[in-house]
């Protein structure tokens, strides 16, 4: 009887077959299909920091332009700083209308403070600050 089966047994095996466990990649990243290439450009394009028109370059702004600018700042510094002292009880500036280069500040006062405006005359954007009265 154990002959029996173990004949029955080694017939079965030999009919059997095995197959490889396989794995195939959908992404082309990791050696998918190349016709999701589709996925691959539109990662590449979205990486991409470079334009043709080769406007890319930073602009470095001249020494002129950088005294500039700090005198500007400072200028407008030194106005935000006189406004505050102002509202604080000293009258070093007094209400009017400035001029800072590009910039137009009109200083009056209004029903909940001191109303600065600020403009860009170049450019016409407005800024309008109000500082309360304490």
């Amino acid at each position: 009887m154990k002959q029996k089966l173990l004949i029955i047994l080694l017939l079965l095996s030999s009919v059997s077959y095995a197959q490889d466990l396989v794995y195939r990649p959908i992404s082309p990243f990791f050696g998918g299909d190349a016709f999701n290439y589709q996925q691959i450009i539109a990662s590449v394009t979205a990486q991409n920091d470079f334009s043709e028109d080769g406007n890319d370059q930073r602009e470095v702004a001249s020494d002129l332009e950088n005294f500039t600018n700090s005198l500007n700042r400072r200028l407008l510094s030194s106005l935000s700083q006189s406004l505050f002292q102002q509202q604080l009880g000293n009258t070093d500036l007094t209400v009017g209308t400035y001029s800072f280069g590009d910039l137009v500040v009109e200083i009056t006062p209004g029903d909940n403070g001191l109303n600065v405006s600020i403009l860009n005359v170049v450019t016409g954007e407005q800024t309008q600050i109000t500082i309360p009265n304490q």
